[in-house]
């Protein structure tokens, strides 16, 4: 049987971070991945392709690729073990895997697969986050990936809406409990993005690049939050005129 792991060990530096993001070797996670690489950062990515893993591993020899199905709390055990032997540490979780589910509750199949969309998106990111602190109980930072939906629930996806706002609660609420652990919690909540779940998608995406320039900067700001192009005006707009707002938002 081929071993979840690609990717050959090298030796770690004590002085740079170590950096798990699940979802990692493709759209917003790679663009991450490759930035924490591109600052000499140690990462490690999870994914549940093969095919994509060793893509990624090609790419990126130098950084640890993972098979590992976050929704499963056995595959979340042996990747962070497979941290552990790595690197001897974790600094940085990226929680980063999640999907887009369009539902239209006028169907008679509109809670279908339900569980599983809730369990990728709200339990697994919470469950992985209890065990990663568990194991390293004073990490330096932990990202969640989020989305303006978090603040405005789209209306084809409302299920999707309620995911991501659960997600930012209880980012909201960890990142107090966390403070006197000078554990920085940092949320991400992306614009549109070039990335291969968007293909369909007509209007103006930011790309991975970017978004990942937007997230660093954020992090190394100790910010709450990351607000890429757009998203960065979303909190204010809510504020000062939250009807038009939630409209304009609520159909993109």
């Amino acid at each position: 049987m081929k071993s979840p792991l690609w990717g050959a060990r090298i030796g770690n530096d004590s002085m740079k971070q170590v950096v798990l993001i699940t979802g990692g070797t493709m759209g917003i996670g790679q663009g991450l991945a490759e930035a924490f690489l591109a600052q000499g950062d140690e990462v490690a990515v999870c994914g549940r392709s093969a095919e994509a893993l060793e893509a990624f591993t090609r790419a990126h020899p130098q950084a640890l690729a993972i098979k590992a199905d976050v929704t499963k709390s056995l595959d979340r055990a042996a990747m962070l073990e497979a941290v552990a032997n790595r690197f001897g540490r974790l600094d940085v979780l990226v929680n980063n895997a999640g999907r887009f589910v369009e539902r239209d509750f006028l169907r008679s199949d509109a809670a279908k697969d339900l569980e599983d969309e809730i369990t990728l998106n709200l339990t697994a990111p919470i469950q992985l986050t209890a065990e990663v602190l568990e194991r390293w109980p004073k990490p330096a930072a932990l990202i969640f990936v989020t989305s303006g939906f978090a603040l405005v629930s789209p209306t084809r996806a409302p299920t999707y809406g309620a995911v991501k706002a659960g997600l930012h609660g209880f980012a909201e609420g960890l990142r107090r409990q966390l403070a006197p652990n000078g554990t920085h919690v940092l949320e991400l909540l992306p614009t549109t993005t070039d990335t291969p779940g968007t293909a369909h998608e007509t209007r103006k995406k930011m790309t991975t690049t970017e978004v990942a320039a937007v997230t660093l900067k954020a992090l190394a700001r100790h910010r709450d939050m990351a607000l890429p192009g757009p998203m960065k005006m979303l909190p204010t707009l809510l504020r000062i005129a939250p009807n038009a707002t939630k409209r304009m938002v609520a159909d993109i």
